[in-house]
């Protein structure tokens, strides 16, 4: 793949360098990583949301725990995604 160059302040440039040190990384490959991590979110906020959508029609919720066993339950700490 060929590369792109990208014009960005110096500021941004530092700030962008400081992470993808932290995380032995150059700034391409935080970058790259940064894209996927991003596509990926923005992937389970669309399924999470048509979930939500799904089990909020009559019946449906009731029909997935008979069928699946229903979700498990909530740790304390951490909240229901969907």
């Amino acid at each position: 793949m060929a590369d792109t160059t990208v014009k960005i302040d110096e500021a941004t440039r530092d700030i962008l360098r400081e992470l993808a040190d932290a995380q032995g990384l150059s700034i391409k490959e935080y970058l790259a990583r940064l894209a996927v991590e991003h596509q990926r979110e923005r992937a389970l906020t669309t399924a999470t949301a048509a979930f939500r959508r799904v089990i909020s029609e009559p019946g449906v919720q009731e029909a997935f725990d008979a069928e699946f066993g229903g979700l498990p339950p909530v740790t304390e700490g951490t909240g229901r995604v969907a």
